[in-house]
């Protein structure tokens, strides 16, 4: 766990997500609580780091995404440095370990 964003307003953030329970309901939080350029962001990261896991590489992940060069790289390094919060999600969802 990363401490520099551990605090009890990151606390009840990820217990609200948490909380969710349906795509919709996804939907409706994460449009209330951020901007869509953050959330296209956010969803943007994710099929990065996707694309990365499965060895594209970076001319194509920015064709695709557009993505710059420099997200690219900050992905690539919680990919292969971070706390495998992707990996957890990336599992998870290929199990079908999700809620609908």
């Amino acid at each position: 766990m990363n401490s520099k964003i551990k605090d009890d307003s990151v606390d009840l953030l990820f217990q609200a997500v948490l909380s969710l329970r349906t795509l919709e309901e996804c939907y409706d939080f994460f449009e209330d609580l951020c901007t869509v350029p953050e959330i296209k962001a956010m969803s943007q990261r994710l099929t990065v780091a996707m694309m990365l896991r499965n060895k594209c590489v970076y001319s194509d992940i920015v064709a695709k995404t557009g993505a710059s060069t420099a997200t690219i790289s900050r992905v690539n390094r919680s990919l292969n440095y971070g706390c495998d919060g992707y990996e957890i999600v990336f599992k998870r969802l290929k199990d079908g370990d999700t809620e609908k």
